[in-house]
């Protein structure tokens, strides 16, 4: 199933990106927006993680530069990724005061997760445990290819438009020209990561936390990280684009983002609610 969402989704950011470049280009944009969708798609299988994770100035946690954090994650990841029969992730570390967290990678044999500083500093080992096992679910099931994907083309769009905007776009007989570059520029970001909410259902972050309960054998661990996650992440925004926001654990809070409208996540206290469920 995720295989056919990540089809679709790279057909729909595909076929966006080739109508901007007919609408800043005519038939020679059109044939510039070819090349890049088809160039972005390979990219974005290969180093989306990669892009993610420097979009957020993530740094790895290893012996050497943290060897507190990394004794304190390491055992807990390993634990869990040996329990979930998949190899051990990358560990990385945001320097973000910001709680939160995120799993990337193209299969589980290049998987990461990064954490927060702010999750860290705020998360119980428990707690720690049951985001893990969240995000591990994500790369047990698959799902980060497609968000991963869906980040990396979904900024490339952003951008795109903003360059027909500087660029004045189409300069045919019709003159469409720098009012409707304008206001595509406007309403491209949002479009982009609405279609990319639209393509990534909310059930991923369900199984996910059903996996956390799974795996944890305690679903009190990811509803107690929930909780804390929910209240100091409103408290102590994390500048997220709208991008990338569908990859963290929360939705990540920006006071004036658009983010709220096109929330990636389903309601912290629906989740909550179905983890109560799985209690024994």
């Amino acid at each position: 199933m995720n295989a056919i969402k990540t089809v679709l989704l790279l057909g729909l950011l595909s076929g966006l990106m080739l109508f901007l470049g007919a609408a800043f280009g005519g038939r020679q944009g059109l044939y510039i927006g070819l090349i890049i969708a088809i160039g972005m798609n390979f990219f974005s299988y290969f180093f989306s993680d990669k892009m993610a994770l420097s979009m957020y100035a993530a740094q790895p946690i290893t012996p050497e530069q943290n060897p507190a954090i990394y004794g304190r994650v390491y055992p807990i990841v390993a634990s869990l990724a040996q329990r979930m029969n998949i190899p051990m992730p990358r560990l990385w570390l945001i320097p973000d005061n910001s709680p939160n967290a995120f799993a990337t990678g193209r299969n589980p044999q290049h998987a990461s997760v990064a954490f927060t500083a702010g999750i860290l500093n705020t998360m119980s080992d428990a707690e720690i445990e049951g985001v893990v096992a969240h995000e591990l679910g994500h790369v047990l099931h698959r799902d980060i290819l497609i968000s991963s994907v869906a980040a990396t083309i979904a900024t490339a769009i952003t951008f795109f438009s903003r360059m027909g905007f500087f660029f004045g776009g189409s300069r045919d007989e019709d003159d469409r020209g720098g009012g409707w570059s304008g206001i595509l520029m406007v309403i491209l970001a949002p479009i982009a990561a609405l279609i990319i909410q639209m393509a990534i259902s909310r059930s991923r972050e369900f199984d996910a936390d059903a996996a956390s309960a799974k795996y944890t054998g305690n679903p009190n661990q990811l509803i107690s990280a929930l909780q804390k996650l929910d209240t100091y992440s409103r408290r102590i925004p994390l500048e997220a684009t709208p991008s990338t926001a569908h990859l963290f654990i929360i939705q990540p809070f920006t006071g004036e983002s658009l983010m709220r409208l096109f929330s990636s996540h389903p309601p912290t206290a629906e989740r909550i609610r179905r983890l109560e469920s799985l209690r024994s």
